[in-house]
């Protein structure tokens, strides 16, 4: 009886693995040393960064790219969603629109299309509206009133990303079990009701990693809204401030620690997103519960037990909720 009871009470220890420490000291020392060159060279002149680290023209430059990638994000997911629907659709006319624009925009170089869309009041000086191929118009105004560099620079870059994003969109929603969207018509759901109750929501956990990376890249494009020209973003800000105090290195690392900040708020943000989306997807947790819980019975561990009784309470939880 009382070899019954010390086997049932044995724990199962992992095996001591030195690699990871003994690489971990490595990793250290090489990243110090790395830090310290860095820190103690003077050609960074990192007394000229923290002078303008806060510089107006650099704040400036931030709240201007923080808009862009706003308004890109914003218009090029609305047309994503768009443009995967119409990929989607019975109608062949709406799937040759779809197709024709997403191979157009991710065919062509996003500076050479923000050329274009700067050159856009020299090609068209005029929009009107009217009779097509007659000289009666109801409506005419400048171009130049309304494709203004700001405008020029959004378009462009919210098109093009919309191309990339039409693709992950359809995918997302293509991931989606035919079966949730056949439970949903038999409850009597619409098409819209259940695009937006049942499959976009699926949908979702599939989507926003890698719109967290076109997000983060968009972050990034908006460098290149030179070419319209536009010239108040984060880049062009602090290259001008460069080019006025001969200073090239320090305003590009005064740049690139911005870059950094705002990319990791927003890889922040992408986690939690992902952790929202992902209720009732934990898949491991599902797969491996069956085992913890034969592990955990062998060992007498409560602790490893309970976690598991947790893990499940949590997955039917959730997954009722998607049912309902």
């Amino acid at each position: 009886m009382s070899a019954k009871n010390n086997n049932n009470n044995e724990r199962i220890l992992p095996v001591k693995n030195p690699v990871p420490i003994i690489s971990g000291i490595i990793v250290a020392i090489i990243a110090c040393a790395l830090v310290y060159s860095i820190a103690t060279n003077p050609r960074f002149e990192w007394a000229i960064v923290w002078k303008y680290i806060f510089n107006e023209n650099v704040l400036a430059g931030i709240g201007w790219t923080l808009l862009l990638t706003l308004l890109s994000m914003v218009i090029a997911i609305v047309l994503a969603v768009c443009l995967a629907m119409m990929r989607k659709s019975v109608n062949p006319v709406l799937r040759g629109v779809s197709w024709f624009f997403i191979w157009f925009f991710r065919g062509t170089p996003v500076y050479t299309q923000l050329v274009f869309w700067g050159m856009f009041a020299v090609l068209v000086p005029k929009l009107s509206l009217g009779v097509p191929f007659t000289s009666v118009e109801f409506f005419s105004i400048d171009s130049n009133v309304v494709m203004t560099s700001l405008n020029a620079a959004v378009i462009g870059l919210s098109l093009n990303e919309a191309a990339y994003l039409s693709e992950i969109v359809r995918a997302g929603l293509e991931a989606v079990d035919a079966g949730q969207v056949e439970a949903a018509q038999a409850l009597g759901m619409g098409r819209s009701l259940t695009m937006r109750r049942v499959v976009l929501p699926q949908a979702m956990r599939i989507i926003v990693p890698p719109l967290g990376n076109e997000t983060i890249g968009m972050l990034k494009t908006t460098s290149l809204v030179l070419a319209v020209p536009f010239t108040l973003e984060l880049q062009f800000a602090t290259n001008a401030v460069a080019n006025r105090i001969y200073k090239p290195i320090p305003l590009l690392i005064v740049a690139s620690v911005w870059y950094l900040v705002i990319t990791s708020v927003l890889m922040v943000l992408q986690v939690m997103l992902e952790k929202h989306f992902g209720k009732g997807f934990e898949a491991k947790d599902i797969v491996n519960n069956k085992q913890i819980n034969s592990n955990a019975a062998k060992r007498g561990d409560k602790a490893i037990k309970a976690a598991s009784d947790a893990v499940n309470g949590r997955n039917n939880a959730t997954m009722l909720g998607f049912n309902a």
